[in-house]
């Protein structure tokens, strides 16, 4: 890692050049110290990444080296090398915080490796430590829009399913939130500390997704030149993330369908079996009966993927949190640049209410930092905002004007919650404006996600 400082601590002078040399080799900055105490002020000087430092040192010990250190920098990485390599000396030195332990004598090998391994744990910690922030934002958040019944009601399905090995299916509109709830059920669950592996089954083609999911082995096909750990092997422990599921393509669904019913697979050339503790959580932002009544998935591996169904609501149906939302966003963004931007004008809040959100907190979350970074003035006004681009809502256009670009699906969506609206949520004679069966209605917003609503408008 380019940058890394590492002091290397040790009263005898020969192992204190070797070690110095063969990590400066590696290429790493070392300083070394001949006492402890030596060390130690060193350290409190320069603050360096890594500590490498002898066990049996006089006066001041390495095990004293190392409780030092770490009282004056808690993340620090230590690594402590002894000639005595009995469990009682490497567990001592585990216990009180040190990283690894190396025994006398030993190759520049073990001791970068070392070194490595020490590198690597700091950079999933620091990792660890952003996600487990992001997941304390996300419940934040969640408190802050947590008056809609639709959003309570997700918070719940998140602490009971976080515990448990059930595969889930989160299921809404493209920026509701899906891969944030995924990782609110691994870093909320006993799985935390454990890796989260996210694939995106929709950016890659058929047979990278296999090697991707299950890896390979040398010679499996004419690029495979090493053998290739796969994310499910990756994810042993933790939470594997198949976002898009719906883009799997047939030809590797029966493998899926194993690794979810058996927990084990094969490597692409290979004929070992492995097998793997691995919580799955799947997303699709499309109705995946539909697939499989028109036999693009199969039936028992929808089944098998949504044991467990989270439906995020799209937010035009929680319109009541848009306005922390809003909040949210601007004390974010104004942390995030420096900025002192205010509030918003009534005009500005009753843009947001009144507009469509095709885009869902996602197009929200966009709208607000991009104002927040380019507004002129200490209080966001309407003309900050170019919501849906031209001709949209806030441009001179009504909510339900047809814009440039629009898909077919979108404009049969907006037909149908516009013909609700003016029905006063009434479903059968929206129903029947619309030319539909009720039953029918009720599909097409329970596809887009809005079908929890209560039903009292159908008889």
């Amino acid at each position: 890692m380019p940058n890394t400082r590492i002091l290397v601590i040790d009263d005898e002078e020969i192992m204190r050049e070797y070690v110095e040399e063969a990590l400066t080799r590696a290429g790493y900055t070392v300083d070394g110290a001949s006492t402890g105490a030596e060390g130690v002020a060193l350290f409190e000087k320069k603050q360096h990444d890594i500590v490498v430092t002898d066990l049996k040192m006089t006066p001041m010990s390495g095990q004293q080296v190392l409780e030092a250190v770490l009282e004056k920098n808690a993340n620090a990485h230590v690594i402590v090398m002894t000639a005595y390599g009995t469990i009682e000396t490497a567990v001592a030195a585990l216990k009180a915080g040190a990283d690894d332990y190396i025994l006398k004598p030993f190759t520049p090998d073990a001791i970068e490796l070392a070194v490595s391994r020490a590198l690597e744990r700091g950079r999933l910690a620091r990792e660890n430590q952003y996600l487990r922030a992001e997941l304390d934002a996300i419940y934040d958040f969640g408190s802050m829009v947590g008056e809609s019944p639709t959003m309570q009601a997700v918070y719940e399905q998140i602490k009971k399913v976080s515990g448990t090995k059930a595969t889930v299916l989160i299921r809404g509109e493209s920026g509701t939130g899906k891969e944030l709830v995924a990782r609110a059920i691994h870093y909320s669950g006993a799985r935390r500390d454990k890796a989260f592996i996210k694939v995106n089954c929709a950016a890659l083609s058929a047979g990278i997704l296999e090697s991707e999911l299950f890896g390979h082995e040398r010679g499996a096909f004419t690029s495979a030149h090493d053998r290739k750990i796969g994310r499910f092997e990756l994810a042993h422990g933790g939470t594997i993330l198949l976002d898009e599921i719906s883009e799997i393509g047939m030809e590797l669904q029966p493998k899926l369908l194993r690794v979810l019913q058996e927990r084990e697979f094969e490597r692409v050339g290979g004929n070992d079996t492995i097998e793997v503790d691995t919580h799955v959580v799947a997303t699709s932002n499309r109705a995946l009966e539909k697939a499989v009544e028109e036999g693009n998935f199969r039936q028992d591996l929808f089944y098998r993927l949504a044991v467990i169904t989270i439906q995020l609501p799209p937010l035009r149906a929680r319109r009541e949190d848009i306005p922390a939302l809003m909040d949210h966003f601007l004390e974010r963004y104004n942390k995030a640049n420096g900025r002192e931007v205010r509030g918003y004008s009534d005009a500005a809040r009753k843009l947001f209410l009144d507009y469509g959100w095709p885009g869902n907190v996602r197009e929200l979350q966009n709208a607000v930092e991009r104002a927040v970074v380019l507004a002129d003035t200490s209080t966001l006004e309407a003309k900050h905002f170019q919501l849906g681009g031209p001709g949209a809502p806030g441009q001179g256009a009504p909510e339900n004007a047809l814009r440039a670009g629009m898909t077919v699906a979108e404009m049969e969506r907006q037909l149908i919650f516009e013909t609700l609206k003016h029905c006063d949520d009434n479903r059968t004679k929206a129903a029947e404006l619309l030319g539909i069966s009720v039953r029918t209605l009720r599909n097409k917003l329970n596809e887009y996600g809005a079908g929890a609503k209560d039903a009292e408008g159908e008889g």
